[in-house]
């Protein structure tokens, strides 16, 4: 019986100059680069290949790049012959892991992320804000100090120990002294373009909505976890439902590890540039985690398979 896995697929912040140059060679990636770049105007293969850092990391560069790269690797690592039990992804990642699963057509998907891109850096630019990374405190606490401060929320609970606040500058300032005095082990601002994954966010939501209202989305064979709410489910309209709220929400990866675990999943495989997601998900007791951002793809499978003839 083979180990039970999952395929986690990472967001934003995962974007690396050369991220396309170890990526698998799949026929239809090529096409899709043209669309990518069609869809934004933006040289993504140069800005990919050249960076600068700054270029790459503007959101409507990264979104894109990220979606093709982690849906390249988490369609190889199937072809490879893995059987993964769920599917679950970060942020913009959680959009390579629907496509994956098969909810919509990668191109269907490559759409809906460039045009995600697109209203989170305009409504970045008109609601100017910021994130930081609140390390050494429990998301619990992180959360009960930021509910008394205005305009700053949990964005993202990542793992035991790490979470991020969302908000303006201000309320990021704010909120930076009190989770200081509380005794966080340090404080990161994030270099971002704006306070995503925050109710700031909501003009660039209720314009999404309606671009999810044009897209078909169909039902699952592999359950998949999503951000805002990690109960696994197969059901294309809650999978709709999940999405029309994820730019207002926060990332509940904490929970989508623990709930990962508790579904029989042991294995974290982590489709993508780097090894983000192995981090945390190694801070969760009884999960192990790899990452194709480590290696090539047949070193990854074959790692895979040997953690399984040890546990037999």
């Amino acid at each position: 019986m083979a180990l039970a896995h999952a395929f986690v697929f990472p967001g934003q912040g995962s974007q690396r100059i050369g991220m396309l140059e170890r990526l698998p060679g799949l026929d239809a990636l090529d096409r899709l680069l043209d669309a990518a770049e069609s869809l934004s105007g933006l040289d993504l293969r140069r800005i990919a290949a050249e960076g600068p850092a700054a270029a790459l990391a503007d959101t409507c560069a990264a979104q894109p790049l990220l979606y093709l790269a982690d849906w390249a690797w988490g369609t190889s690592l199937l072809a490879a012959g893995l059987e993964p039990l769920a599917f679950a992804g970060h942020s913009v990642g959680e959009f390579a892991a629907l496509a994956v699963a098969g909810a919509f057509s990668a191109e269907a998907g490559l759409e809906l992320v460039v045009e995600r891109a697109d209203l989170m850096s305009s409504t970045a630019a008109a609601t100017p804000g910021t994130m930081a990374a609140v390390l050494g405190l429990d998301s619990c606490t992180v959360a009960d100090l930021v509910d008394s401060i205005s305009d700053v929320w949990v964005a993202n609970d990542n793992a035991p120990g790490q979470v991020i606040i969302s908000g303006t500058h201000l309320g990021v300032e704010s909120a930076t002294i009190a989770l200081s005095s509380a005794g966080a082990r340090r404080i990161v601002p994030l270099q971002v373009a704006g306070p995503f994954h925050s109710p700031l966010m909501a003009p660039a939501a209720d314009a999404f909505a309606a671009v999810l209202e044009r897209t078909k989305l169909s039902d699952v064979a592999i359950p998949i976890l999503q951000n805002t709410d990690p109960a696994p489910t197969t059901d294309a309209s809650v999978i709709a439902t999940r999405l029309r709220n994820q730019m207002t929400s926060p990332v509940r990866w904490t929970e989508t590890m623990y709930a990962l675990r508790d579904i029989g999943v042991r294995v974290v495989v982590e489709a993508g540039p780097g090894a983000v997601l192995k981090g945390l998900a190694r801070r969760v007791e009884g999960l192990d985690a790899f990452a194709t951002g480590d290696g090539e793809l047949k070193l990854v499978v074959n790692e895979l398979k040997l953690v399984e003839k040890e546990v037999r």
